[in-house]
């Protein structure tokens, strides 16, 4: 029997193996693709994207208004948590952008809108306005979630302070937490309603809205009065700051009304005046009043509150901008249908002025309030988002139905309040989320 070479043997091998090995390929191929597609495997994250504490949560920004986040599997840790590490949001910059969900109501749904704000009822054909977001730069605004408002203010008393600012944001509110539970309203009184209160039983909720267009102590002008304004920039109107002992939330809007003529008194004696010819002061402006008033309102918040052990969340409400586009009472006073882009409009002249004295004042009132407990205090800094919307006011649907019978020569709009729903359902998104975060931090603290 003859022997086989192993030399001989290896290269039939080697042979075989060369004619196989380009099938075997062919079949694994496929194979791998598809474990790759489906399964891909975890490449490690970089040095800079590791979480080094379990709860930790960091934000990375850009110079766009998109911002993005590493953070644990929801299962991890809980939303309030995530709150409590990550970086207070500054919602004062960003953008608006498209958002398809639109508003939470609408003018058939909500029964508590002020006829004039009531936009689509009154018959504004274009609703392109009511869909759109703000999107802050660094961080996201969650949409307004009424069920976790009223689990975080019940039993509490929410107060709405100063001129037609703060009842349209109180509307605002009302209308978003009316879509779970229907307020009743308990009290009225004032011409046009301007002291009222409602209550939400189910979770033992109060809200009410104090006509105090000044904050402090004010005489306005009237047909049988005084053709101006007078206001006692020392003392705080006690309309509303003789129920500050029940009062758990107070937002204080101002502005506008500080335009008007008036004449100011301190310490029992003429200050000045702002736009007061045939009579006999120093003309001083509004500015210095206006910081004044700020300042002895909240000085009373302060001192009232620290003393009857109850504490309050206040915030103040920065300046919102008019839209006015040449004559008030003709047709067209504020015609953008659409927010303005980044950088298009700018905050600055008399609208940066009164934001800046509103900002200052509670960056002042916060150092004074830390030494007592309870006290949390927070601007509501919306000058720039609103100057963004010229869009979304009313315009000359603050009547019904005003072109039924063609344009007429004059035609009167309101270019300075908020069409319901609008922007001005973001500044009550924005309050929702500073109450969660301090609920959180709160929590934390005990």
């Amino acid at each position: 029997m003859g022997v086989t070479s192993p030399l001989k043997g290896q290269s039939h091998s080697r042979s075989l193996t060369r004619k196989l090995l380009p099938y075997v390929l062919y079949a694994l191929l496929p194979i791998a693709v598809f474990r790759f597609y489906f399964h891909p495997f975890p490449f490690p994250l970089s040095t800079s994207d590791q979480l080094p504490h379990p709860n930790r949560i960091i934000l990375t920004t850009s110079s766009s208004s998109s911002s993005s986040s590493f953070s644990l599997p929801p299962s991890s840790f809980s939303r309030e948590e995530e709150i409590a590490n990550e970086t207070p949001c500054n919602y004062t910059y960003g953008r608006w952008v498209h958002d398809k969900m639109g508003p939470l109501y609408n003018g058939t749904t909500c029964g508590t809108i002020k006829e004039g704000q009531n936009c689509i009822t009154h018959g504004r054909p274009d609703l392109g306005y009511l869909y759109w977001r703000w999107q802050p730069s660094q961080c996201n605004l969650p949409r307004f979630d009424p069920n976790t408002f009223f689990n975080l203010l019940s039993n509490k008393h929410i107060a709405f302070v100063g001129d037609s600012m703060a009842r349209n944001q109180l509307e605002s509110l009302l209308c978003m937490l009316a879509t779970v539970s229907y307020p009743k309203l308990v009290y009225k009184n004032g011409e046009d309603n301007k002291f009222r209160r409602w209550h939400f039983a189910s979770h033992n909720i109060t809200v009410s809205v104090y006509w105090s267009p000044f904050l402090v102590k004010g005489v306005e002008k009237s047909k049988t009065g005084p053709d101006h304004n007078e206001l006692y920039v020392d003392v705080v109107d006690e309309r509303w700051g003789s129920d500050l002992e029940h009062i758990d939330m107070v937002v204080l809007s101002i502005g506008h009304w500080f335009l008007h003529p008036a004449v100011y008194y301190e310490g029992g004696s003429v200050l000045g005046c702002h736009y007061c010819p045939g009579l006999n002061h120093t003309e001083i402006g509004f500015y210095d009043v206006m910081r004044k008033a700020i300042k002895t309102a909240l000085k009373a918040i302060i001192e009232r509150k620290s003393t009857d052990g109850n504490g309050i969340d206040v915030f103040l409400t920065s300046f919102s901008p008019s839209h006015f586009e040449g004559e008030w009472d003709k047709a067209g006073a504020c015609p953008k249908t659409k927010p303005y882009e980044e950088g298009e409009k700018m905050v600055e002249g008399m609208d940066a002025d009164m934001r800046s004295i509103a900002i200052e004042e509670m960056e002042a009132a916060k150092v004074n309030a830390k030494q007592f407990k309870g006290l949390r205090l927070e601007t509501l800094d919306v000058t720039k988002l609103s100057l963004m919307r010229p869009d979304g006011h009313p315009g000359p649907y603050m009547y019904p139905f005003p072109f039924a019978n063609g344009v007429q020569e004059h035609v009167q709009n309101d270019c300075v309040h908020w069409c319901l729903p609008g922007p001005i359902d973001t500044w009550n998104q924005i309050v929702l989320e500073v109450i969660r975060r301090w609920s959180v931090v709160s929590k934390r603290e005990e």
